[in-house]
């Protein structure tokens, strides 16, 4: 049964394969990697129909299948789906995945790969804030921006439960940068903490009016007027 699960799957993604919506979603993507067109939606479906019916017996059996899918990837959708055994609930709280987490951000190197674990990291740092908390304000000043975009897109989900310090400090590190992805993660993380404090995304704006990009500035007010 060793890696059934992996073979199953390749198999599932292979016969859902659309060779006309893979070449516009290789364009749109600028994917190196070759796409077999299989819908975000539809690779869920079967990452999760799979886990369900081949169990894994340990969240260690679950981080080698996920190491192994993301690394011998041959397909875009096969490393979607790797990202997708992590949403398991039996590793929701693993702080043994937050290394396999890094990998993928550090080698998957494009936001559809960094933002599928922002979440996850989310979810790790509202149970492992001491461990988490410092990791993240490091990674806010990294030289891989998308380390830094992955530090500052870590609590979009938080809602309540954001640690604003740890928000500001994120934002902060990173109002200089001209990375199009950056400036467009700070909008977004602030159009969606708006969301929750309208009043604090008001207060952190107009006291960094002058060093929010344009781009920034817009997404971050989009709701607000």
């Amino acid at each position: 049964m060793e890696h059934r699960r992996i073979a199953i799957i390749r198999e599932r993604l292979q016969a859902e394969a659309d060779p006309d919506r893979a070449k516009a979603a290789q364009a749109y993507m600028k994917s190196s990697m070759p796409v077999l067109g299989v819908r975000v939606p539809v690779v869920r479906r079967i990452v999760l129909a799979t886990a369900k019916e081949i169990p894994f017996g340990s969240p260690s059996e679950l981080r080698d299948d996920v190491r192994l899918l993301w690394r011998e990837a041959t397909w875009r959708e096969e490393r979607y789906a790797a990202i997708d055994l992590t949403s398991l609930k039996s590793v929701a709280k693993d702080l043994e995945m937050l290394p396999l987490y890094e990998e993928i951000i550090r080698t998957g190197a494009w936001w559809d790969f960094v933002d599928g674990v922002s979440d996850r990291i989310c979810a790790l740092l509202q149970h492992h804030r001491s461990t988490l908390t410092p990791l993240l304000r490091t990674w806010a000043s990294d030289e891989d921006f998308w380390i830094r975009r992955a530090s500052i897109t870590s609590q979009l989900k938080a809602k309540s439960a954001t640690d604003q310090e740890l928000l500001a400090a994120a934002l902060d590190a990173n109002l200089a940068d001209k990375e199009f992805f950056i400036r467009k993660a700070i909008g977004w993380t602030l159009r969606e903490y708006a969301k929750t404090d309208p009043q604090w995304v008001r207060s952190y704006v107009e006291s960094r009016r002058t060093r929010l990009s344009p781009l920034s500035l817009r997404e971050a007010m989009k709701h607000l007027g």
